[in-house]
């Protein structure tokens, strides 16, 4: 009974629904999941990200799930569990569902990339853990690369399994059909076995995998949700941002994934790569070898030095017409409207947790952790200062920064500026990097062309944020 009323602790059960449940559970012959593995809910925003914590080694580790999850199946499913136990003996293992997915609160909306790297930076904060190895598979690489990129300090080594930089859907109607037939078939066992058959063809040799796998998609994610995070993985371009990953960090791929492995090694720092024997493209949890890779690549790398360079996304912003407006006002008049459009921007800025870097006369410089909400911030920005006769034009960049003395330093800073200068009045323009990376956000954009930028060598894919500034709104 003990383990019956802790499933409904952890899975948001009443104890007589979890009681059913551990009927269906003895029936596949498979174990409870013990009182002892305790699910705890950690709040990002208004929305619950359940995590749990395994394991008492000297080293934190992070395991970042692909696609999705349950906390409580995972320890169910014999071959998981003992994948967890197996990095429990080396590692302090913090697990999680992502936002979307297994126990975890769906938000009201599918999450953009920041938004769930922001989750594993609140779960990570409450497991006490300052800078855990990640591991990351498949899909769930790109949160996982984002997030080394972005806080360094706060990654000890970065461990990616089978990871691809790029698959865009748009130049590609069968993968597009392919897409949309996950949600329609999603959780039907005809599906289930096709994805298995194809992913790990191991585990299709086995009838009690087979069964396995079925209710692991089934209780992981619903349909909708199945669909949204499958199109923004394949939406989603990560090779400007690899170069900017400075953490340590190990590459493992499948025979079926080396080609995409190797770029994304090639594209980070130093980055190290090694072979795992298999078929197929997933299975991180059942490929023989893995843990071992894991703690060899950890055992000899030393502890990270305070990073030199962050990713980061940068908003610039600047008034339209300035010199023209303060001459017709005169200057004492013209203060007085700067300090109102001033006032509103840093109140937008608060208000989309940007911080404000700089200012100088009618423009500001403003950093974000992620792209989507510096847009809206952008957005917002335009709309608030329109009651006061003022436009504005917005540019926004995300790229790798020099830190020196707290200060942010190099090209993407001028690339930032340059995207803004070339916005039209009221328009809010972002660098290609930009649209690739908010896949999910709700955001669309439009095609401006590619642009030289003054400067700055070559030239630049450059789109305008088409969203209704008014329904702005920052999102946890």
């Amino acid at each position: 009974m003990r383990d019956e009323l802790c499933l409904a602790q952890c899975s948001g059960m009443s104890p007589e629904a979890s009681i059913s449940a551990s009927f269906c559970a003895a029936a596949l012959g498979v174990k409870m999941l013990s009182v002892d593995d305790e699910i705890r809910y950690v709040r990002n925003g208004g929305v619950a990200i359940a995590s749990q914590i395994v394991g008492e080694g000297e080293v934190d580790l992070v395991v970042v799930p692909a696609y999705s999850s349950n906390l409580v199946y995972g320890w169910m499913w014999p071959r998981r569990r003992a994948f967890y136990e197996r990095l429990a003996h080396s590692f302090r293992v913090i697990l999680f569902d992502k936002r979307g997915t297994g126990l975890s609160d769906h938000g009201g909306h599918f999450a953009a990339l920041e938004t769930r790297m922001e989750d594993l930076r609140a779960v990570l904060d409450a497991a006490g853990a300052s800078a855990p190895v990640v591991l990351a598979a498949n899909e769930g690489c790109g949160m996982a690369t984002l997030f080394a990129a972005t806080y360094p300090e706060r990654v000890r080594a970065l461990v990616l399994f089978n990871p691809v930089p790029v698959d865009d859907p748009s130049a590609s109607d069968p993968v597009l059909e392919e897409i949309a037939d996950a949600r329609q078939r999603w959780g039907t066992r005809e599906f289930s076995d096709e994805l298995l058959r194809e992913a790990c063809p191991p585990l299709y040799e086995s009838e009690e995998d087979r069964r396995h796998f079925l209710n692991w998609l089934r209780l992981s994610a619903s349909p909708e949700a199945a669909y949204a995070i499958i199109r923004a993985f394949n939406e989603t371009d990560l090779r400007d941002v690899l170069p900017s990953v400075r953490v340590p960090t190990l590459v493992m791929y499948l025979p079926s994934g080396e080609t995409e492995a190797l770029e994304v090694a090639a594209r980070i720092p130093s980055a190290r790569a090694i072979r795992i024997p298999g078929e197929g493209w997933s299975g991180l949890e059942v490929r023989p070898g893995v843990v071992e890779e894991v703690e060899r690549f950890v055992a000899g790398e030393e502890l990270p030095k305070v990073p030199e360079s962050v990713l980061a996304t940068l908003l610039f912003t600047d008034i339209v017409g300035s010199t023209k407006r303060a001459v017709v006002l005169g200057d004492r008049d013209w203060r007085d409207l700067l300090a109102e459009h001033n006032a509103l921007v840093r109140r937008e800025l608060a208000r989309f947790r940007g911080e404000e870097r700089d200012t100088a006369g009618d423009g500001f410089f403003a950093t974000f952790d992620g792209p989507a909400r510096a847009i809206r911030a952008a957005q917002a920005i335009v709309a608030s200062v329109r009651p006061l006769g003022l436009s504005l034009r917005a540019g926004v960049h995300i790229g790798e920064c020099e830190l020196h003395e707290d200060k942010l330093a190099g090209i993407a800073l001028t690339v930032g500026a340059r995207i803004a200068a070339a916005a039209d009045a009221g328009e809010v323009l972002v660098s290609g990097t930009v649209r690739d990376l908010v896949a999910g956000s709700g955001l669309h954009f439009d095609d401006r062309g590619r642009r030289e930028l003054k400067g700055v060598p070559g030239s630049w894919q450059l789109y305008a944020a088409g969203s209704d500034p008014s329904d702005a709104a920052p999102r946890s």
